[in-house]
């Protein structure tokens, strides 16, 4: 009978094995985590594109940046993805729902605003929440 002889593993293989562990437990992410709140119509005019209806996606999925991400404009277009992570009243957030939104405004002329992340449409706040809720915790990313 043919002995089988075991090579300890490379240290290549020990890099790899270790990286592939720490991926696996330790997921890793690019999202940032913020507030979100929403706004009722009338929509126009915004502060990116003004009174130009084209603007707004035919999903309705669309927001208004806040301080944090308005970035002096540079924000309108921007496309985000967002879902809702967390909210004092429970069962707020409907999971597994993850919208992807397009800026188009700022937030600091909308009255639910204050110091959130985004004000997102009806559409877009409802699609990832209980639309009564007032504001969620999200997480978002380009």
């Amino acid at each position: 009978m043919s002995k089988i002889y075991h090579q300890p593993p490379s240290p290549l293989q020990r890099l790899s094995l270790s990286l592939f562990v720490f991926v696996k437990l330790f997921h890793l992410s690019c999202a940032d985590v913020g507030t979100a709140a929403q706004y009722s119509p009338s929509y126009l005019p915004t502060e990116c594109y003004g009174h130009d209806p084209s603007q707004f996606p035919a999903s309705n999925l669309f927001a208004a940046a806040g301080e944090g991400i308005w970035d002096n404009g540079a924000s309108c277009g921007r496309q985000y993805l967002v879902r809702c992570i967390s909210a004092t009243t429970p069962g707020t957030c409907i999971q597994g729902q993850t919208i992807q939104i397009r800026i188009v405004d700022h937030a600091s002329k909308r009255a639910s605003a204050d110091g959130t992340t985004m004000v997102l449409s009806e559409t877009a706040f409802g699609t990832i929440a209980n639309a009564t809720a007032a504001s969620m915790n999200v997480e978002f990313q380009l």
